[in-house]
């Protein structure tokens, strides 16, 4: 068995650059959980009618409703196996921005069904994402959404594109720095650019099983829908 993030890239994996195959092979084979800990160079969002969506969101940990520069920034990717026996790993991601920190939160499985990552956002669970994840000719990963379903109860229903956002995320290694780079956009179909984040962090590998899941890292409730 390899990583979530190994077994949806398949042989792409190999071509990643190898700080991100080490960066990306966190999970319970490995035994290694991976923080990081850098600066966000700019926090961004789009027009002002966007923020009422990113504050609604941002009550379950899902985008972050404000802006900023040089943003001390960490994130925690952790390894465990959630109440449905699947290997998980947390994508926790907190801003450092004035007035309070804030926290973009995601879980991810591998789905054999669907042949891609699946996303959980948030600290409920409720939004479930298609991640395609592919390696650039560079070295450097790129990760894009796909269907975005909603789930609440006996809800589960895709959410219309011309509503939902589109994410691309690129994230590659600076020999130079011995920094990861990353950069994150959202945007909307119909209304353009929604939020993103771009700026680099420096990662430390710890063992998962000593390290554990930290209280509150965890979603408050988990999906069994994939």
């Amino acid at each position: 068995m390899t990583s979530i993030f190994a077994r949806a890239m398949g042989d792409d994996f190999d071509r990643l650059h190898p700080q991100l195959r080490r960066r990306f092979s966190v999970g319970l084979e490995s035994g290694e959980a991976c923080v990081g800990r850098g600066s966000m160079d700019r926090i961004w969002h789009g027009r002002a009618f966007v923020k009422p969506f990113l504050a609604l969101g941002a009550t379950r940990n899902i985008l972050v409703p404000r802006t900023g520069r040089d943003v001390p920034f960490t994130i925690e990717n952790v390894p465990y196996t959630d109440a449905f026996g699947r290997e998980t790993v947390t994508f926790v991601r907190t801003f450092a921005l004035p007035g309070g920190p804030r926290r973009f939160d995601a879980t991810m499985v591998h789905s054999p069904e669907r042949s891609c990552v699946l996303d959980y956002l948030g600290t409920h669970q409720h939004l479930a994402t298609d991640l395609r994840l592919s390696a650039e000719p560079d070295g450097s990963l790129l990760i894009r959404s796909g269907e975005h379903r909603f789930r609440e109860g006996p809800l589960d229903v895709r959410v219309p594109r011309l509503i939902g956002g589109d994410a691309e995320v690129r994230e590659s290694f600076d020999d130079a720095t011995g920094r990861f780079r990353i950069r994150v956009a959202v945007t909307n179909r119909r209304f353009g650019p929604m939020f993103g984040y771009e700026g680099t962090f420096r990662a430390r590998y710890v063992d998962a099983l000593r390290h554990g899941v930290r209280a509150g890292l965890r979603p408050v409730r988990e999906e069994a829908r994939a």
